[in-house]
């Protein structure tokens, strides 16, 4: 059994991210937490993302 946490990582202008998520997904799994996936939904004009969802999960 897992648990999972969706974390969002907003994107400025050309789809950069504001914030480096490679420190987000460093930071999280010192605490266990594993990657399974990053999501980008075409949500803004012309199909580009609004943000980035990192998906990650962790036995319970």
């Amino acid at each position: 059994m897992y648990e999972h946490k969706f974390v969002r990582i907003e994107l400025a202008s050309f789809n950069k991210p504001k914030q480096d998520y490679h420190d987000v997904i460093a930071e999280h799994e010192k605490d266990g937490w594993e990657l399974v996936q990053i999501f980008a939904p075409g949500t803004k004009s012309y199909g580009m993302s609004a943000f980035f969802e990192v998906i990650m999960k962790r036995s319970l």
